[in-house]
């Protein structure tokens, strides 16, 4: 298992400190497991007994069919009590209904160090942030960086070039980074991430009824990585098209794709009045293939792959 120590040193740096420590990134981006990496240093390093660590995954095929939050208390309590201090890796926990309250009363309940996962950061929002108001940090977990790329190709003894050029081809999901080359192969999957994300993480959780108009728009978020733009500006082009839309729907949108991570907002500064300007930001994507996987790779959008790869590596 290839190492992520950004972040594992993150989580370490706030070990059993009496906060929960939130995971938060785009599907596929490996939350899951940066988990894993960071139960086995629990094990080896620190001498935590398996017993003593909590780790489920609450997805809709690890868990029976009307799975709910009593179930998930009933199963962590069983699994910590009596056992002292335990450590819970709770893993994509926004698909069980109520597991808010489930991660508050343990907190509050038990002697547990909780660290959750999630690719929706409505986690944060809301009556959940009122449970769990001052008890957590978010911790965002992005696709690789070209140093991490680099060590997942490492056995392949590529020159520097070669390496920049496949990461700036192929983008920096794990997965992608370990398969051989071939973008039809590459962007089928990354095809397959962003169908989830849209169809199911946005469109579904929204109960988008216009999908058409919605995909539209996200392939001209896409089309113009980089740009400074408002939702006026979208509003114009549709219209140019034929299509309606209000720039309140366009907002929407543009909330609701930040919030799967698929997108990311980057607010202009005013260097003379020190203050961060309300209009014209700009938008990058979690991670540029994305992009390909709609459009195919094509060299004539180089700066806007190259601005949004910066910009990953700044965050």
């Amino acid at each position: 298992m290839i190492q992520r120590p950004i972040y594992i040193n993150q989580l370490l740096k706030f070990k059993d400190v009496e906060i929960i420590k939130i995971l938060a990134g785009i599907r596929r981006c490996g939350k899951s497991t940066v988990l894993d990496m960071y139960k086995d240093i629990l094990v080896s390093k620190y001498n935590v007994s398996n017993d003593n660590i909590f780790q489920k995954k609450y997805t809709t095929k690890e868990l029976p069919d009307c799975y709910n939050a009593d179930d998930m208390y009933k199963d962590i309590k069983a699994a910590v009590s009596g056992k002292g201090h335990c450590y819970l890796l709770l893993d994509e926990v926004q698909e069980v209904d109520g597991w808010e309250k489930v991660v508050n009363s343990l907190f509050e309940s038990f002697d547990v160090d909780i660290y959750i996962t999630g690719s929706n950061s409505k986690l944060l929002s809301g009556e959940i942030s009122t449970y769990l108001s001052g008890r957590f940090i978010q911790i965002d977990i992005f696709t690789l960086s070209l140093a991490e790329y680099r060590e997942f190709r490492d056995n392949r003894n590529l020159s520097n070039d070669e390496l920049f050029r496949q990461y700036l081809i192929y983008g920096g999901f794990p997965l992608i980074a370990t398969l051989n080359n071939d973008p039809r192969d590459a962007y089928q999957i990354v095809e397959g991430i962003y169908a989830t994300v849209i169809g199911n993480d946005v469109a579904r959780r929204h109960k988008i009824l216009n999908r058409e108009l919605f995909d539209r728009v996200v392939r001209f978020i896409m089309e113009n990585v980089g740009k400074t733009f408002s939702a006026n500006s979208i509003v114009k082009f549709l219209k140019s098209e034929r299509r309606s839309i209000t720039a309140e729907t366009i907002y929407n949108y543009l909330n609701w794709l930040e919030e799967a991570f698929v997108i990311y907002r980057c607010n202009r500064y005013d260097i003379q009045g020190k203050s961060v300007l309300k209009t014209q930001e700009k938008f990058y994507l979690a991670d540029i293939s994305l992009k390909y996987s709609q459009f195919g790779y094509d060299t004539t959008g180089i700066a806007a792959a190259l601005e949004n790869i910066v910009y990953l590596e700044l965050r």
